[in-house]
């Protein structure tokens, strides 16, 4: 038997493309590897392949069975499903067979499908033929019996034959009724399928409470639902918040054995039916459509894929079926799928790799961040090479070692993230990764002691002699979250503090314009809009400029509850803890870290330096506490703006919404209310044109409701 070594290394062998054996060996090894993986996924829950990675060795094997039918054999996992039993439960038999289905992950292999149905069904390539598109949710999948409108028995999928019996914990999910009337369409006894799956925002709140708790974070909410329905106490599957969406009927007949599927016409029309009867069903026109031909697929298969991070539930796919039941018949199976249903896979979110090296970043208050050199791989449509690690307790915590095989993630389709090493494909050369003593970013000749206080997970450097926390320090300042000084990126910093103008905070308002101006990509247009940006800047409210020095702790609430109660920056010069602990919600930490920053003469200078400069160090307006608007258009709800506004700036049209009682908010979700739409708006008006309960205005609109 090959060590799970040795089957990575063949399966990666394949994947690169560097097996050059006979196809009659290739294909018996392509068997062995993917009954391997699919060992891993269905029944360990613990993949080692992207499901990317395994598609591709999936398809490696049918090439060379479509190119020589001998390698054929009963038992290639083409012929048959994937398997999830494992042997802890008694096993069922499912009403009708479920198959897994093909996959594809283009408009090629769409138009593909389209032909292929078409060519089954006889019908002119040209025709249209409607199909219903759905989420593929990534979950465990359930079967559900319903016999004279009773639930009678659930059941995993299992190897698509036989599943696991788990009545006693389908009947704890509250979004899987207990009773249905069936009969009122003729249905006396019914298989239907769906897929058990847990909420984004509800799993993080576990995995929350599992912190706090100290026990063992759940990896991902598919391993988590799919655990759930295994579990033996019904009472920790409630705790698991599963919900259960319903995809399709497999079986149905009435009293006297005769089908009544069929005569629901549609694929569409039968999610209908299962929808007033009460399940949770993809919902029409959003989840799911009906389209009248495979170009309108595509459509909704892209606009889902942009749009997959905003939806509440984790899904890897759509689902395309041709929509009539006749049709879906005539159409037929093969061993392994239906031919009139495929899957359209968005690009992978996993990827397997090699842990190469460990480097170290310093950020603005000395924190150490570990990042992880990684062997480039393809993403989510990214070439990941670099991910942090966050801090030691991560690496401790995931026993995690250079030379590692590491399954990596892409949470959001943006930030990458090491979900776990794969322990078992170590091989000996693997070394333990050893956290430094001293700081590791130095670059001097003088060592620095890492420093880690009671209760923090970070080092830090806590005493810099070499210069690196102080450009943090200014390219937080001058970011948009803190100064908000507009085309002053962390490039233009680094550059300038290459140029030797840039090495402290008061340098921001000292540049040398007319120098900048010669610069390679600048001239005089791009040094005077910066010179505006900064004197722009220069008026912003107390609490950002106490924010911009980057005081731990200091965070964006606490500087906006103390500059309401002080005219000037340096009143704080003068405080005492105690003063600040009086402030509700400024806590003793905060109070230590501040007075002890303003004990400092070199701050005390800074800010003498910048108020010299123009800089504003008092209160203004909109450091005092705003009156809760109670009265306007908009009181209660919760507005975006998108696209170029023809009539004022977007931070403008923000003030008059927020005087108008509305709350602004950074994203299109189902928590958002009115989207206001000004010129060439991008993605965020197709994500909201696909939540209902999205109002969209116009920039003309907006202002007539404002009077």
């Amino acid at each position: 038997m090959p060590t799970p070594a040795e089957n990575y290394a063949r399966s990666k062998a394949y994947l690169e493309g560097k097996v050059s054996t006979s196809p009659q060996e290739q294909a018996e090894e392509l068997k062995q590897l993917l009954r391997y993986h699919e060992w891993r996924y269905y029944v360990q829950d613990d993949p080692v392949l992207s499901d990317f990675e395994y598609d591709t060795l999936y398809k490696q094997l049918e090439a060379l069975e479509a190119a020589d039918p001998n390698l054929v054999t009963p038992d290639s996992p083409t012929q048959r499903v994937g398997s999830d039993l494992t042997g802890d439960a008694a096993s069922v038999p499912h009403l009708v067979p479920m198959l897994s289905l093909g996959n594809s992950y283009n408009a090629e292999d769409l138009a593909e499908f389209d032909k292929q149905v078409k060519r089954m069904l006889n019908m002119d390539e040209a025709a249209p033929l409607p199909y219903a598109v759905e989420p593929k949710y990534d979950g465990g999948t359930i079967v559900l019996v319903y016999e004279n409108d009773q639930l009678v028995r659930a059941a995993t999928r299992g190897n698509g034959v036989l599943g696991e019996e788990m009545t006693h914990n389908a009947r704890v999910i509250r979004s899987i009724p207990l009773t249905a009337e069936f009969s009122k369409y003729g249905l006396h006894k019914v298989e239907i399928r769906g897929e058990v799956i847990i909420r984004k925002d509800r799993f993080e709140e576990m995995n929350k409470l599992r912190e706090e708790a100290g026990l063992t974070l759940f990896a991902n909410p598919r391993n988590t639902a799919t655990g759930g329905l295994r579990m033996k106490s019904p009472k920790e599957v409630v705790d698991r918040n599963l919900e259960a969406f319903i995809y399709s009927f497999g079986y149905g007949v009435d009293k006297d054995g005769n089908d009544a599927i069929q005569p629901l016409e549609t694929h569409t029309h039968a999610l209908d039916v299962l929808t007033e009867l009460g399940f949770k069903v993809p919902a029409t026109d959003f989840e799911r459509t009906r389209t009248k031909d495979i170009s309108g697929v595509f459509d909704f298969c892209a606009k889902w894929e942009a749009q997959r991070n905003d939806y509440a539930y984790e899904i890897d796919g759509m689902v395309v079926k041709v929509d009539d039941l006749v049709l879906q018949e005539r159409a037929g199976y093969t061993s392994h799928h239906p031919r009139w249903a495929i899957a359209y896979k968005f690009a992978a979110k996993q990827a397997t790799t090699t842990l190469e090296d460990v480097e170290y970043q310093v950020g603005k208050i000395g924190t150490i961040t570990p990042v992880a050199k990684t062997a480039p791989v393809q993403l989510a449509g990214v070439t990941i090479s670099s991910v942090s690690l966050h801090n030691e307790d991560f690496i401790r915590d995931k026993d995690l070692r250079l030379g590692d095989k590491v399954l990596l993630e892409r949470a959001g389709d943006v930030i990458p993230y090491i979900v776990k090493p794969l322990a078992d494909l170590r091989d000996g050369s693997e070394r333990p990764i050893v956290w430094p003593e001293n700081c590791p970013v130095n670059d001097t000749d003088i060592p620095v002691e890492l420093i880690r206080e009671e209760g923090e997970a970070a080092w830090r450097c806590p005493n810099c002699v070499c210069g690196k926390q102080d450009l943090a320090r200014i390219i937080f300042h001058v970011s948009k979250a803190a100064m908000d000084i507009d085309g002053m990126g962390k490039r233009y910093v680094e550059l300038f503090h290459a140029k030797g103008w840039l090495n402290t905070i008061v340098d921001v308002y000292r540049l040398p314009y007319d120098w900048i101006s010669v610069l390679e990509g600048f001239g005089n247009k791009s040094a005077n809009n910066l010179e505006k940006a900064i004197e722009k800047a220069k008026k912003q409210p107390l609490w950002r400029f106490l924010y911009g020095f980057s005081i731990h702790h200091f965070g964006k609430k606490a500087t906006q509850l103390v500059a309401q109660n002080i005219e000037h920056a340096l009143d704080l010069a003068d405080w005492t803890e105690e003063q600040f602990t009086n402030i509700k919600d400024i806590g003793p930490t905060v109070a230590k870290n501040v007075t002890e920053w303003f004990a400092n003469p070199a701050n005390v200078q800074m800010i003498k330096d910048l108020e010299e400069l123009g800089v504003n160090v008092r209160a203004t307006d909109a450091d005092r506490p705003q009156a809760e608007v109670t009265e306007g258009p908009f009181v209660g709800k919760s507005m975006l703006f998108t696209g170029s506004l023809q009539q004022m700036s977007r931070k403008e049209a923000q003030e008059k919404a927020k005087n108008a009682g509305a709350r602004i908010v950074s994203a299109v979700s189902g928590k958002l209310d009115i989207l206001v739409v000004g010129e060439k708006p991008g993605s965020k008006l197709k994500k909201a044109n696909a939540i209902e309960t999205v109002t969209v205005m116009t920039e003309a609109e907006f202002l007539e409701m404002l009077g």
